[in-house]
């Protein structure tokens, strides 16, 4: 009898500690799931699907120049873009700092806006080249090496430290991605490349640049008002970028016939560049630049419903099941909070003014 009771004491014990370690468990998911629904969260997944919006327009405006009116001129296109960031940021921070605060910038910082600016106009050129040169979709697959080069990174330069929901995270957008990419070679939407080797090398050095461009942005934005990062950015930016449309795309710019449309169609897509860039550092100052190549890939999911309007596309039957992988990856990444970066911030206390802070803009 003795042991019968021991027995069974034993049990309920058993269970008691269940109990307890469900019980234990059960809030920290209520914790996390609630998480997802807080104001930051939605305000980031917001700004990452606007920007994957502006991407989508700015596809679509070159699209519909380089089909409808045989223009090709990205280096032409940013140009104008880098000016007019570089105008109205600078503009602010000599409104907010004055002459002398724009010129101890210039005088302290140069070196990584210069810096930031080269990576950021060649990586736009590498990438639009790419496409004349491979298949559409090695240069889908190979842009996607942005992902895994930023969170190689940020874990080495910027000392973030990622957790396993945030891997989980970039792997299901990637496999979202993966599923499109697979949609399209089986639709036979593989446009052959003139040269493989040349687009592929062309693709990963542009995907590479934009990974640099991104965390050198989170590294500066972090630490500096953001007007003044972008007004450097687009100050710096139109000289590189002016100097090699002078070398590549004079000729070019001298046969184009100046159309509404096509003066339209550039309007449309510096306007859609000018909020990219406008929102882009508020994004990677509140997140991470992972989570802002994350939200991204949406793209071409927007692309699509574009193109039935516009281009009388079709819709593959994968495609509504990439762009479901792709938001749930996203939302996997979001169940903890990005990492913050650990690196030391050799540009917070580099001259007289305050370092900027989280609400600062």
């Amino acid at each position: 009898m003795l042991e019968e009771k021991n027995d069974s004491g034993s049990v309920e014990l058993k269970d008691f500690e269940e109990q307890q370690k469900e019980a234990a468990v059960r809030p920290v998911w209520k914790q996390r799931m609630s998480a997802l629904f807080t104001r930051h969260t939605l305000l980031i997944v917001f700004l990452g699907q606007v920007l994957s919006m502006c991407i989508t327009v700015t596809n679509i405006f070159s699209t519909k120049l380089a089909q409808e009116h045989g223009v090709s001129i990205p280096t032409s296109q940013s140009f104008l873009n880098y000016l007019v960031l570089g105008i109205v940021y600078t503009g602010i921070t000599l409104h907010k700092e004055g002459f002398r605060g724009w010129l101890v910038a210039v005088k302290r910082r140069s070196l990584y806006y210069i810096l930031f600016a080269l990576i950021d106009v060649e990586g736009n050129y590498f990438m639009v080249k790419a496409f004349s040169y491979t298949s559409l979709l090695s240069a889908m697959l190979l842009d996607t090496w942005t992902i895994p080069c930023v969170m190689l990174l940020s874990v080495f330069f910027l000392k973030m430290r990622f957790i396993r929901w945030h891997y989980l995270g970039v792997f299901t957008c990637l496999v979202g991605m993966g599923i499109l990419i697979w949609s399209d070679m089986t639709a036979g939407k593989n446009f052959p490349g003139s040269d493989y080797l040349k687009g592929d090398l062309f693709c990963l050095a542009g995907a590479t640049c934009y990974a640099l461009s991104n965390v050198l942005q989170e590294y500066l934005v972090r630490q500096k008002p953001m007007y003044e990062v972008v007004g450097q950015l687009g100050f710096w930016a139109t000289i590189i970028n002016g100097i090699q449309l002078a070398i590549l795309e004079r000729g070019e710019l001298q046969s184009i016939t100046w159309t509404g449309p096509v003066v339209g169609y550039i309007i449309g897509f510096n306007i859609g560049m000018f909020i990219l860039y406008s929102i882009s550092p508020i994004l990677l100052r509140l997140s991470s630049a992972t989570f802002f190549n994350l939200s991204l890939l949406t793209s071409d999911f927007y692309g699509l419903i574009f193109g039935l309007i516009l281009f009388s596309a079709q819709m593959q039957e994968l495609y509504p099941v990439s762009y479901v992988l792709t938001i749930l990856g996203i939302i996997i990444y979001n169940i903890y909070p990005a990492p913050e970066p650990k690196f030391k911030r050799r540009l917070a206390d580099d001259d007289d003014q305050p370092s900027s802070q989280p609400g600062d803009v």
